[in-house]
């Protein structure tokens, strides 16, 4: 053991987040500053500054304050524009809506050059999915414009998350709106999904796109945007009394018997559940609506037995099953659209990604303040995501925490020879090769 004498924050040559440098290259080669100066934000530099919070955010902040992580040591060398928290907390009240949504286009061009200059999507040009859901961030205190108390009873806002992602990638956020906090799921849910697929189409996916989300998003209009872009439809039917009434005409031998790889926790059995079965047939949506709304395609049903209530021993008197229905018009097979649709829980695993990183707190009292931070979060998730797939095949899936922890938030220390600044980083790092292979990626 050694006994610490002293310390002194006193070194002007050093970092606390190297991995910034190759971060803020390819944003700047996928044109981040250009476009976001475009930005009609009563504010000066508005490039800058929003590079300023996206860098900020990549290295792990997550309020106004936290951005003043980019103030330390020899960061002042390393990049040229960067703000005091204050200055970019008023940049940030700055914001209109017509703002937010200018921000929205300068995330998509983004999200579209990092697909080009990274192998961000790969097989895009062969399936893509894209996962529709909204979460509620939490709030408190009384000042935050548009905070109620929505379908969760929750008060906070409302988020809608726009994710893409093919077979073998890991998922990159294409839009995001954030809403009051009284909103429910399906409003303004068509105009978000046509805009989400639009991004999705600029990515590469020329080949089969598959639009996926629950039962607040299972409207006739929400069916209707995805049809016209092009695109296939995957969504959780709600067991209302047509659906059931389908349901009920299945025939018993129809039912395919399936076994998750992993088991299911069934909240309303209080167990885990490991097998269930599938059958099919055909269905007719929205048919209380204008006969030309209305919609044929296939349903999809898995149903799984109901065991006794937790802590009983003693079996069910009447013997049952729980029903869930996906109503698609995907050209997979029964058991691979099924499949399929599971695989919308991914979603969930970039909202939380989001919530234990720069969204753990939307920090203005200002609604469009708030917006402009969510999509700036959009963007820092995606930075991070693209810096993992140049860095190595472990770090293209891994979760964007551990990008930030091995690959961001790397100590160095500044040296100057003939006018060029050389970054010394600790030997031994075990990550090293991974950092230049996005070094070599980028020269």
């Amino acid at each position: 053991m050694v006994s610490l004498g002293s310390a002194a924050f006193d070194d002007p040559n050093l970092v606390a987040s190297a991995g910034l440098v190759p971060v803020l290259a390819l944003a700047g080669r996928c044109g981040l500053h250009e476009a976001a100066s475009a930005l009609t934000v009563p504010n000066p530099s508005p490039g800058l500054k929003v590079a300023a919070v996206v860098a900020g955010m990549v290295a792990g902040a997550d309020s106004i304050d936290d951005l003043d992580r980019l103030r330390h040591g020899g960061m002042g060398r390393l990049f040229t524009g960067i703000r005091a928290p204050s200055t970019l907390g008023t940049f940030l009240r700055a914001f209109t809506f017509g703002h937010v949504r200018q921000l929205d286009k300068v995330a998509a061009d983004l999200l579209a050059n990092l697909a080009r200059h990274t192998p961000l999507l790969p097989d895009a040009d062969q399936v893509t999915w894209v996962d529709v859901d909204d979460t509620v961030k939490p709030t408190y205190g009384y000042a935050k414009q548009g905070a109620g108390y929505g379908y969760t009873h929750i008060k906070g806002l409302n988020a809608l998350v726009g994710v893409v992602s093919t077979p073998t990638s890991a998922p990159v956020i294409a839009a995001t709106r954030l809403r009051k906090g009284s909103t429910n799921s399906a409003r303004g849910a068509a105009s978000f999904v046509a805009g989400t697929l639009a991004t999705v189409k600029r990515c590469g996916a020329t080949g089969l796109v598959v639009a996926r989300a629950d039962s607040g998003f299972y409207t006739a209009d929400v069916v209707a945007a995805i049809g016209r872009a092009g695109a296939r439809f995957s969504l959780t039917a709600r067991l209302n009394a047509s659906v059931r009434a389908a349901i009920d005409t299945i025939e018993e031998q129809a039912w395919t018997p399936i076994h998750y790889p992993n088991a299911v926790w069934d909240e309303q059995a209080g167990g885990w559940v490991s097998d269930a079965e599938v059958a099919e047939t055909g269905y007719t949506a929205f048919a209380s609506r204008r006969p030309r709304r209305a919609v044929t395609a296939r349903l999809i049903v898995r149903r799984v037995k109901l065991l006794p209530p937790a802590g009983t021993a003693q079996p069910a008197l009447v013997e049952g099953y729980r029903y869930h229905a996906v109503f698609t018009d995907s050209p997979l097979t029964m058991l691979q659209a099924e499949a399929c649709h599971r695989g919308h829980a991914v979603v969930e695993q970039v909202i939380a990604d989001l919530k234990g990183g720069p969204l753990a707190h939307l920090p203005s009292g200002r609604f469009a303040a708030n917006g402009a931070w969510l999509t700036c979060a959009a963007m820092a998730h995606n930075l991070t995501r693209a810096l993992g797939c140049l860095a190595s095949t472990f770090h293209a899936t891994a979760r964007p925490a551990t990008i930030r922890d091995q690959l961001v938030n790397l100590p160095a220390r500044l040296a100057q020879s003939a006018r060029r600044i050389r970054l010394h980083l600790p030997s031994r790092w075990r990550w090293e090769h991974a950092w230049h292979a996005v070094t070599t990626a980028l020269t």
